[in-house]
């Protein structure tokens, strides 16, 4: 090859790159297009731990996408309030929210079930039945007639039963509990008399105070310590029979999720599933302090007796047979949960739980 033959073919295929990347700039431009979205939380920003869940998210996709799809997070309130979070996403107000699917049961019942209801799952299989059962497809396919698109993202593990005026000892003592509790737990204690109220979270405490309501459950330790509920109400039941693993969602308009290009829709995929995993981690890390504060401060720890909780499980076996005869999705959804759960269970007695119990031993006995 002569010199000249060399440089016009050098020439050429110099002219072919740089049209080449003439060309792949507007594709790159049109694939990570710069999006930005609201996002508003049921919780407040004073909740590091819940409301946190949102900015692990907003983070994380932010990361992801080298800033071009921007999430910003609003505190319950800021927009609208967090008992109207679904609607907002819903009705297109927002793009999407941070929120417990229970709080939307006067829509539909079968919203409980994408939180949790009494005697459900635990954390773990939570997570399983959402990620390796059928949980997220199904509940989608219920949450489309919303126009909304869900995804798992934060869970609290098992909650307290929350805080009271008085000692709840027997069945009977529930008669007349004002009492603030979210989801179907409501209908299940008011089978034993007591009067549920949906209330938020940030509006607990003064009911508590003026004696608006008598009891009120909330997450756990470390938050119902911030939120300073020791001050108004003496006694702190355990456990929430009702919240065994309870589920905090993404919900997301369902056209804003499908206008989003694929490589989003996985970097928003993404960082729900590390919100919903730090969560857990950050609970599991404060409660232990957060009890041993409460405690000396003088609070008077109790757990639910025997025949209360198998009062309030007959009670909400009662409730869903009622509910599953009344709404198709309901039924259909329960029964896959439960189904996963007799399976996890079966597993969970041999492993987690003698386990975990061999070393709670340990720990009361001072060889940790």
């Amino acid at each position: 090859m002569d010199r000249r033959s060399f440089f016009k073919k050098a020439a050429v295929t110099g002219a072919g790159a740089a049209a080449a990347t003439v060309l792949a700039a507007p594709a790159i431009a049109q694939s990570n297009p710069k999006i930005t979205w609201r996002l508003t939380s049921s919780f407040p920003k004073s909740l590091d731990t819940i409301y946190g869940g949102a900015e692990d998210i907003a983070k994380h996709v932010a990361a992801a996408t080298d800033g071009n799809f921007t999430i910003q997070p609003f505190a319950a309130a800021e927009i609208v309030p967090g008992m109207q979070a679904a609607d907002a996403v819903s009705n297109s107000t927002v793009e999407m929210c941070h929120t417990c699917s229970y709080y939307f049961v006067g829509k539909d019942p079968t919203f409980a079930i994408g939180t949790a209801i009494p005697f459900g799952l635990n954390a773990r299989l939570s997570n399983a039945w959402f990620y390796q059962g059928n949980g997220n497809t199904l509940l989608n396919e219920f949450y489309a007639k919303h126009n909304i698109y869900g995804l798992p993202a934060g869970n609290t593990g098992a909650q307290m039963g929350g805080w009271f005026r008085k000692e709840i000892n027997t069945v009977d003592d529930f008669k007349g509990v004002k009492m603030r509790i979210a989801g179907i737990a409501g209908r299940v204690l008011e089978k034993l008399g007591a009067v549920p109220q949906q209330i938020a979270g940030g509006d607990i405490y003064p009911a508590l105070e003026k004696g608006t309501i008598d009891a009120a459950e909330w997450v756990g330790p470390y938050d119902d310590n911030k939120l300073g509920f020791a001050k108004v109400a003496k006694y702190y039941y355990y456990p929430a029979f009702w919240e065994g693993g309870p589920t905090i969602h993404a919900f997301i308009n369902l056209e804003k999720w499908n206008s989003l290009p694929k490589a989003y829709q996985a970097a928003l995929t993404d960082a729900c599933a590390f919100a919903n995993t730090n969560m857990m981690a950050k609970y599991d890390s404060k409660n232990p302090m957060a009890i041993k504060q409460i405690v000396s401060q003088g609070t008077t720890l109790r757990p639910f007796s025997q025949d209360i909780l198998e009062a309030c499980y007959n009670a909400s076996l009662e409730v869903y047979k009622d509910i599953s005869s009344k709404n198709a999705d309901f039924k259909k959804i329960y029964e896959d949960q439960v189904s996963f759960k007799k399976e996890g269970y079966l597993w969970m007695q041999l492993s987690e739980y003698t386990f975990d119990t061999f070393m709670m031993i340990q720990q009361r006995n001072g060889k940790l």
